[in-house]
C-alpha cells in the first residue's frame, strides 16, 4: 500500500503525488481511497479506491531500474506490425500492462519508424503519434525523476542511442 506523500505512476496520468488516503462514500458504499494529483496538473484531483486492481499504480523506479530501461533502447524494439489495426491493438494492450521494458521497446520502434517516414517525406500515422506521445511522456518523465535529469536530457540521450540526429528532438517532442 502506498502512503501519503508518495510519488507514483498512475495509469495514463503518469507521475502523481498521493495527497491523502481517506474513506469516502459513493452511492452508499464506503471505501478507502487514494486522493492524488498529477505532478503536471495540481488542479486535477483523482480519487481511486485503494483496492482497485484494474488501475495500474506503480512505484517510481530506482536509479538502477532506470538505467536498465535506458539500456532497453540499445536492444531491438518491438516488431513493427504493418497492419494498422493489429499494430494499434497490440501496442496499446502491451502499453496498458505497464511493463516498462515493453513500453521502452514500443517507444523505440515508434520513434525509429517516425524518423524513417519523415526522412522519406511520409506521414507518421496519427494513432501511432498519439500513442508515442502518451507513453513517451510518462516513461521519460519517470526516467528523468529517477535519474535526476530533465526530460529534455532523457530525450537527447535516447535520440543519441537511436542514432537520430539531435536536431530532430524538437520535432519529435512537439509532434
Amino acid at each position: 500500500m502506498f502512503k501519503v506523500g508518495d510519488t507514483i505512476i498512475y495509469s495514463a496520468h503518469g507521475l502523481c503525488h498521493i495527497d491523502d488516503i481517506s474513506e469516502k462514500t459513493f452511492s452508499g458504499v464506503t471505501k478507502t481511497y487514494y486522493v492524488l494529483h498529477p505532478l503536471n496538473n495540481n488542479k486535477l484531483e483523482i480519487c481511486t479506491p485503494v483496492d482497485n486492481k484494474s488501475i495500474s499504480m506503480l512505484e517510481i523506479m530506482n536509479k538502477e531500474e532506470a538505467n536498465a530501461i535506458l539500456n532497453v533502447f540499445t536492444q531491438p524494439g518491438i516488431e513493427w506490425i504493418e497492419k494498422t489495426n493489429h499494430r494499434t491493438q497490440t501496442y496499446s494492450n502491451l502499453s496498458r500492462k505497464g511493463n516498462r521494458e515493453d513500453i521502452a521497446k514500443i517507444i523505440k520502434t515508434l520513434m525509429i519508424k517516425k524518423y524513417e517516414l519523415e526522412c522519406n517525406d511520409k506521414k507518421f500515422p496519427e494513432y501511432d503519434r498519439k500513442l508515442l506521445m502518451s507513453i513517451q511522456n510518462i516513461l521519460f518523465a519517470e526516467l528523468a525523476l529517477s535519474l535526476e535529469m530533465s526530460i529534455e536530457q532523457i530525450h537527447t540521450k535516447i535520440l543519441e542511442i537511436l542514432n537520430i540526429p539531435i536536431d530532430e528532438l524538437e520535432m519529435i517532442v512537439n509532434q
